[in-house]
């Protein structure tokens, strides 16, 4: 068993995002520019924000940071990115979801220009990507096809079931896998939480990539030996003693044995979902002088 350290790998992406930075910078005399839109007090997604941050400072990539409270309108969050998409100083818009409910997420993610989308949320993005075109790939299944890459596994005709039907992971990451691309060329099963009889199908997997959002969701008895393991899963867990820990929705201790490959909970996909967000708004920049 070895681990996809995604501290590691993660750490040589943010040290290459920040070399082309500092290019960008001295070819322009301008400095490559993430805004970000926080709305409301989700203490989960204020973490992911000030995160988000500070990898942008580390990297010499600028950030704004406006929040609006729980209590703004869906045309102030709007007005905010329209504002962005015509600021020429800004390469790129990240909105931090969810949104509170009162908020149409799907109207907010269209007024974003997709040059700017550095997240690949727009229609756009994710249309070009499903054709194989030139766009911007969602962080976490960038990240996901990144840490393949370096772990050497061969994707091509390998079988590979992804559990999740997100729009952020599941979709994403099982339509990248499945074209004919580097890190690709797989069969893929796609599973999800209405699956039913889930171990006839991770059984089979060569690569399993577990993103549905249910601690410890995948034992041993669901995976065979030499299997490649990608858990997306972030969930809190309580102990006995009333305390709790991060897990994934694979549980780590009995599968790990039976893997060649897996990725811890934290430390495995979560520091390279960051990594390819600054990827990106170096990207986006780069593209507006392109």
């Amino acid at each position: 068993m070895n681990i996809l350290d995604g501290k590691v790998i993660g750490r040589e992406h943010r040290r290459q995002s920040a070399m082309r930075a500092e290019i960008y910078q001295q070819s322009t005399g301008l400095q490559v520019h993430l805004a970000l839109l926080l709305v409301g007090d989700d203490a989960a997604s204020q973490v992911y924000v000030r995160n988000k941050a500070k990898a942008c400072e580390e990297a010499g990539i600028r950030s704004t940071i406006v929040r609006l409270s729980a209590t703004a309108s869906e045309d102030d969050v709007v007005n905010m990115v329209e504002q962005w998409n015509t600021d020429a100083s800004v390469h790129g818009i990240l909105v931090q979801l969810p949104l509170p409910r009162h908020i149409n997420e799907e109207r907010v993610i269209l007024t974003i220009d997709p040059r700017k989308d550095v997240d690949g949320f727009h229609p756009v993005n994710v249309g070009r990507m499903m054709i194989g075109a030139s766009c911007f790939i969602p962080c976490t299944p960038a990240g996901i096809l990144e840490l393949l890459r370096v772990g050497n596994v061969t994707t091509s005709g390998a079988h590979a079931v992804v559990i999740g039907r997100s729009n952020i992971v599941g979709k994403p990451i099982a339509a990248l896998l499945a074209q004919k691309r580097p890190q690709g060329n797989a069969t893929v099963t796609q599973c999800h939480t209405g699956t039913r009889n889930l171990h006839d199908y991770t059984r089979q997997a060569d690569i399993l990539v577990c993103a549905v959002g249910v601690a410890n969701l995948i034992t041993a008895d669901h995976v065979k030996e030499g299997v490649v393991v990608i858990d997306v899963g972030m969930n809190r867990l309580t102990l006995d003693d009333g305390s709790s820990k991060l897990c994934g929705d694979v549980d780590f201790a009995s599968v790990s044995p039976k893997a060649s490959l897996i990725t811890p909970v934290p430390g495995g996909v979560g520091p390279m979902t960051i990594a390819m967000l600054l990827s990106n708004t170096v990207d986006a920049a780069e593209r507006m002088i392109a």
